[in-house]
């Protein structure tokens, strides 16, 4: 083997190998394969770029050189590019035309329509023989399904809507169903053994059947049903009716009532007051039902029922007193006279079970009944709205003198007192802000002439606390004087007081409190600093006299 490099071996499995720790003369026979590699780590396969992992691709760098064996020139990769796959064994598939397009999405939603009827035989009636059945009959165009309804028809007794759901229908014995190649206007269509004509369809389905070539014919009428044209009319059979037509007042007079709006004035009787009621007149069988309106928070139940409906007596025989009248009704033998609609007029009393009520409107279809029927041309409301109650003042008592005035106004608010409010905010600012004045007792008596007192003036809630220094051999007693309370200033009413402010702590100043006259001697320090901090909340004159108070005494503490 010769030290020259080989060149030309085809880049297959098993003609090329590394040695990661090759010899110098076999690395000079094996730099075609090695490149003269010195880097030996497990190269990097994934990166990240934009969030996603990808591959790394080869880059030319140390120890990697780039395929130069069997590449293809650029006019070979032309030809590639235009030529065209072909298949190795059978024939090519044609793909289908981008514009096709399902039978499902392209008659999606649309559905043919076709009004008809069929004939339905009575066999047990000696009105009938047989009634017309009005149907519609819908064809849905994407999977050739077919449903029956019949409209309902008010007071017919027949089970009506959907008679024949959506499905597809055999037309005859070979499995073979109907397409709406089957279907035009004026043909028989038998569905499971019933055979229904069609007469007419809709716009929609008069221009999709022409489109495709399939000439309609002309449209047909349904027959009318005998027993309804029968039913119409009343029966003129009889001559002398023993009474009166009460079908006839049925079928006409249904879901008709006559609506008043009324008061039943019960203040007479104890705990009574003025309700307001309805009362409702049924002209489909003269009956009266009596509903009560409850307001919000009103404190009654929830039953509107006044009276339920029910024939109402207006005059009645005289009764034996062994008639059961608790579990046996009036009937016509012992009532002379019913309430009719001619006995409810708005602007009158109406006496209902021994109540008077009093019918002051009545809504739009009552008032165009009494006009149009009974001609009755004068029903105008009656305003009863009572006019608003004046309130009474709520006037607050004056004041007992017991506990403090802020406490005692509060039993009058509220039932249950709760704490008076206090100014939270002002709690916070001058909390330990104290302002504390020297005084002496202003007394006719000698034995109080040489009492000292310091004052202390709270500023987070406006009190005043009031100690004495104890003396030795004095007599008295010293301590607390008075616990912190609001001093108010003589000469205030008791209902609205004037409490003392610091603004009235002066030297000199006299200060009253509860008959006892104190004399300012003094202050502290700190009571000018606050001053002079917070001048727009202090006159003048309290901080000129504090300072020609104090400032003296400044000035002779200074040199010492």
């Amino acid at each position: 083997m010769s030290s020259q490099p080989v060149h030309g071996l085809p880049f297959l499995p098993g003609n090329s190998y590394r040695d990661p720790t090759p010899s110098v003369p076999y690395r000079t026979l094996c730099s075609f394969f090695l490149s003269q590699k010195s880097l030996f780590h497990r190269s990097q396969t994934l990166t990240y770029r934009n969030g996603y992992s990808r591959p790394v691709l080869p880059t030319v760098g140390v120890g990697r050189e780039p395929v130069t064996v069997n590449q293809l020139s650029q006019a070979e990769v032309d030809e590639l590019a235009n030529k065209r796959p072909t298949l190795t064994y059978g024939r090519v598939t044609q793909a289908p035309p981008s514009s096709f397009t399902p039978v499902y999405v392209v008659f999606d939603k649309k559905v043919l329509r076709f009004e008809g009827y069929f004939k339905e035989a009575v066999p047990i009636s000696q009105d009938e023989v047989w009634r017309v059945r009005r149907v519609s009959v819908y064809y849905y165009l994407e999977d050739d399904t077919i449903s029956v309804v019949e409209p309902p028809v008010e007071n017919s007794g027949i089970p009506q809507g959907t008679l024949m759901k959506r499905q597809r229908h055999p037309k005859n014995d070979h499995g073979d169903h109907y397409h709406w190649k089957d279907l035009n206007v004026g043909i028989n269509l038998t569905l499971y053994g019933r055979t229904l004509r069609l007469v007419s369809c809709d716009r929609f389905t008069q221009d999709f059947l022409e489109s495709e070539g399939i000439e309609l014919n002309p449209p047909d009428l349904i027959p009318t049903d005998p027993y309804t044209e029968l039913r119409r009319d009343p029966d003129r059979t009889f001559t002398t009716p023993p009474d009166f037509d009460k079908l006839k007042q049925f079928l006409t007079m249904d879901r008709k009532v006559l609506r008043f709006f009324s008061l039943w004035d019960d203040s007479g009787s104890m705990f009574g007051e003025t309700r307001p009621v309805i009362i409702h007149y049924y002209l489909m069988d003269d009956t009266v039902e009596v509903r009560e309106v409850h307001e919000r928070n009103d404190g009654r139940d929830p039953f509107p029922v006044l009276m339920k409906r029910q024939h109402l007596p207006k005059s009645v025989k005289d009764l034996r007193d062994t008639f059961p009248k608790c579990v046996l009704e009036l009937s016509d033998k012992e009532v002379t006279e019913w309430y009719s609609p001619r006995d409810f007029m708005v602007g009158r009393h109406v006496t209902i079970m021994g109540r008077k009520f009093f019918l002051y409107d009545c809504d739009a279809y009552t008032r165009d009944f009494y006009q149009q029927n009974l001609g009755i041309q004068d029903v105008t409301p009656v305003d009863v709205k009572k006019p608003p109650e004046e309130e009474a003042r709520q006037e607050i008592p004056p004041y007992n003198g017991y506990g403090l005035l802020e406490d005692s106004l509060q039993n009058c608010l509220t039932l249950v007192p709760k704490p008076p409010k206090k100014d939270v905010i002002k709690m916070l600012e001058n909390d330990h802000n104290i302002l504390r004045y020297a005084a002496t007792l202003d007394s006719m008596n000698p034995e109080h002439s040489g009492r000292r007192f310091i004052l202390s003036y709270f500023l987070s809630d406006d009190t005043v606390s009031i100690f004495e220094p104890q003396i030795r051999n004095s007599g008295i007693i010293g301590g607390k004087f008075l616990e912190k309370s609001r001093i108010p200033k003589p000469g205030s009413s008791m209902n609205d007081p004037v409490y003392y402010g610091p603004a009235d702590f002066t030297i000199g100043a006299v200060i009253e409190v509860f008959s006892h006259r104190f004399i300012i001697t003094d202050a502290d320090l700190y009571v000018l600093n606050y001053m002079k901090a917070h001048q727009h909340q202090f006159p003048c004159e309290v901080l000129k006299s504090l300072e020609k108070h104090l400032q003296p005494q400044e000035g002779e503490r200074e040199p010492g």
